[in-house]
């Protein structure tokens, strides 16, 4: 017990690389150490998306599991962001088979941007300019509606409540708009395969 415990503190102050040394060798220990290591993250990160527990579980297990039968390919000098692009095309599929309903759909786009803030890159900072000039362009109504929805985070019934209008005038509004979106989003590579 204590020759285990020795050797998993030996395996906290390893780097990337030599993790990715050792599992490639299949060395458990070493792949029980990028498991700890980036597990919460990740999830927490999935979670700000699918705000399903269960799910989060799920994805994250199917990465570990083709992480460890793919260990002798890999040849990383670090596994936060190779294992957090599996993560953004995981959600991106659950996105896109309608595992989560269309209501999240802009929620969704807003957590992602969230939850990867640290690793923004060029495709999330494309997608910002889009989602902007996409509610810059809407006839004014629309717009209310769309930021109350996309930057206030309110329901379809409090939006419905504050302007006096049905509900399910905001959700055709709304249905109207996330075609539009779709349609916008077309234009990106990444941001594609969430349509």
């Amino acid at each position: 017990m204590r020759n285990a415990r020795i050797s998993m503190v030996k395996y906290a102050f390893c780097t990337d690389i030599e993790l990715a040394s050792f599992l490639r060798e299949g060395d458990k220990a070493a792949f029980s150490e990028i498991y700890h290591r980036y597990w919460e993250g990740l999830h927490r990160s999935a979670f700000a998306v699918l705000k399903d527990s269960s799910a989060c579980d799920d994805l994250l297990q199917e990465i570990f599991v083709w992480l460890w039968l793919n260990r002798e390919k890999h040849h990383v000098s670090s596994f936060e962001p190779y294992l957090r692009a599996a993560v953004k095309y995981k959600v991106a599929n659950i996105i896109r088979h309608g595992k989560i309903r269309a209501t999240y759909y802009l929620h969704s786009l807003s957590s992602f941007e969230q939850s990867f803030v640290e690793t923004e890159n060029v495709e999330t900072k494309e997608l910002k300019e889009i989602i902007t000039k996409f509610s810059n362009s809407l006839p004014e109504k629309a717009r209310k509606i769309f930021r109350m929805s996309r930057f206030e985070y309110l329901s379809n019934k409090e939006i419905a409540e504050q302007l006096g209008i049905s509900e399910k005038t905001v959700e055709n509004q709304m249905n109207i708009n996330l075609k539009k979106l779709r349609v916008s989003l077309r234009k990106m590579s990444f941001w594609s395969i969430l349509l």
